[in-house]
């Protein structure tokens, strides 16, 4: 693939004849060849339309400003949200984390291995702990601790060191409520990760709660940070049973996993410009 001459192209609006001629005609007319192209509508009869499509142009760089002008007509005629995001250009993250290293050392190595197709631009934790294990890598490691008198200046530092440097943030088993403030500043760019039991085992220790229940299918859920805890459009889930034999510590290294592997699966959708958000939902092409 040549990723300087490819992009995706990301559509939603409500449904009606026409949306994919229109979307096709244009890019043929520009000298663009479509490689893929994926489509939902949640209602042909009123509902909304999602498109996905991925597309060479020669010279990208050079014509896409006046794509995108040109482009703009068609949108206006179908009411469109969009946008024309360039593969080569790759996503930054921050990884937020507390003191559970399971996601943030997954997203590493799945980075070190060149299975993430983004750079990782720091990471940022309430604690020390992690700083040599994530400084070996030649990552940046900012140590901003949070205490209920702090918040605030706390926050304040954290959207300082993220300003301009990043697309996303990764909440990597980050125990700290985000506040709408600086929800804001990231909408629809702060993916988080947390066991499926919600909302049912609230509070600490929720596998202790689950295994006294005798919960037969734990998971994890990866969602957008919205200002609803936990409660943001979800990108990805995952479940395992587990059965009478399985013990607490059993129950927290088989959830460990499935977070781990969720939160990656969000990670590379999000990065591929493979989520759409649609009010408290998401269509996901992948």
């Amino acid at each position: 693939m040549d990723k300087q001459n490819r992009a995706r192209m990301l559509i939603s609006c409500p449904d009606q004849a026409g949306i994919v001629a229109a979307v096709s005609h244009f890019l043929f007319d520009h000298g663009a060849n479509i490689v893929q192209s994926d489509q939902y509508t949640m209602d042909p009869e009123g509902g909304m339309f999602f498109m996905r499509i991925e597309f060479d142009l020669q010279q990208l760089s050079d014509l896409l400003p006046k794509l995108k002008q040109d482009f703009a007509e068609v949108a206006s005629k179908f009411e469109m949200k969009w946008g024309i995001h360039e593969v080569s250009k790759r996503k930054s993250l921050a990884i937020f984390v507390s003191k559970e290293d399971h996601c943030l050392v997954e997203l590493l190595w799945q980075w070190q291995a060149g299975d993430l197709d983004a750079d990782i631009a720091m990471v940022v934790s309430n604690h020390d702990d992690m700083r040599e294990y994530v400084e070996q890598f030649g990552i940046p490691y900012h140590h901003i601790p949070v205490t209920k008198d702090n918040k605030a200046e706390a926050e304040r530092q954290q959207l300082a060191v993220v300003d301009g440097k990043v697309d996303v943030i990764i909440l990597a088993r980050y125990m700290q409520i985000i506040s709408p403030k600086f929800i804001e500043h990231y909408r629809n760019r702060i993916i988080n990760i947390h066991h499926s039991f919600l909302p049912a085992f609230v509070g600490g220790k929720p596998y202790a709660q689950a295994y006294t229940r005798g919960v037969k299918i734990i998971g994890a859920t990866a969602h957008y940070v919205t200002e609803e805890l936990d409660g943001g459009p979800i990108i990805e889930q995952d479940v395992q049973r587990v059965s009478h034999s399985d013990d607490v510590d059993d129950l927290k290294r088989i959830g460990r996993t499935i977070e781990r592997v969720v939160l990656a699966r969000a990670v590379h959708w999000h990065i591929e410009d493979r989520v759409l958000v649609h009010q408290n939902k998401t269509v996901v092409f992948n």
